[in-house]
């Protein structure tokens, strides 16, 4: 079963967004239920999944849910004996840094982070850190698209410099900070990020990030190193976003929980279905 958000104006149909990929899984023969994303993040899961057929195992493709909400959301289907096929400690070692990137340490970034939001465990993670410059996130997201003013530190020794950026990322994640601050090494990354979909630890589908969805990723990826620390992650359904660095290297820029990852337009909707009804099939491109 595939699950998607309803359309908030027509909450028996799936939203805008989703309604290529829940029309294309229709076609293929799954069944395709709605789910009230906005009950799911007021908590009240029990009302969000009211339509959605008992029994079965589901894979959701939606909006992003906290850890939490999604615990919960999982929580409500089984008593209608349905399960998601990525259960809720899954879904959260996929969709927060801590839980992925000790795995992936060779090959991203290397990051330290705080429990909490306050200056103490701000600078406690920077001070591990190092020096040099880094970039900001929280457990989930970064304001890459406000880069100067809350996402590049120049200085982890500038500590007031530094907490006037992680005090102005703050306020533009406001009720969405999930966990604590991450800080990462800056490296010098040099071209448009691929993102690459991977069903049980096999790479499934090789695409373009929805953010330049006309940057097609290059002919022959080697995903050779990659492709075993992936594995052992033990995960059902997830992305990795990689860039090449400025000495030709690719690094994992990101790794997030498949079902609430963008879909690129240059990857289409049968595509897409496609490779997950196959699972980990031949890589497409």
């Amino acid at each position: 079963m595939l699950l998607v958000p309803a359309n908030p104006l027509r909450p028996r149909l799936p939203d805008a967004h989703f309604a290529p990929e829940a029309h294309a899984a229709r076609e293929a023969g799954i069944t395709v239920a709605v789910v009230d994303h906005d009950a799911l993040t007021r908590d009240d899961p029990h009302r969000a999944v009211v339509t959605v057929p008992a029994g079965g195992v589901a894979v959701y493709r939606g909006w992003m849910l906290r850890s939490e909400q999604y615990a919960a959301f999982a929580e409500a289907l089984t008593t209608r004996g349905v399960s998601l096929r990525t259960d809720a400690e899954q879904y959260r070692r996929a969709h927060e840094l801590p839980g992925w990137y000790p795995s992936l340490a060779p090959v991203t970034p290397t990051s330290t982070w705080s429990t909490g939001a306050d200056r103490t465990a701000f600078d406690q993670a920077r001070t591990r850190l190092g020096t040099g410059p880094a970039v900001l996130r929280d457990y989930t997201k970064s304001m890459k698209h406000h880069w100067n003013e809350a996402a590049f530190i120049p200085d982890l020794d500038d500590s007031a410099a530094a907490w006037r950026i992680a005090t102005r990322f703050l306020g533009l994640r406001a009720d969405d900070f999930t966990g604590g601050f991450v800080l990462r090494a800056f490296e010098n990354l040099t071209t448009a990020e691929v993102r690459t979909w991977w069903i049980d630890g096999a790479c499934a589908l090789i695409g373009a990030h929805p953010d330049t969805p006309d940057d097609l990723p290059p002919t022959g990826l080697d995903l050779t190193t990659l492709t075993p620390l992936v594995a052992a992650l033990d995960l059902p359904f997830v992305t990795v976003d990689l860039a090449q660095r400025h000495d030709g290297t690719w690094r994992v820029v990101e790794l997030g929980d498949g079902q609430v990852s963008d879909r690129p337009g240059s990857i289409s909707p049968d595509d897409f279905v496609t490779t997950l009804l196959d699972g980990a099939s031949p890589a497409l491109s």
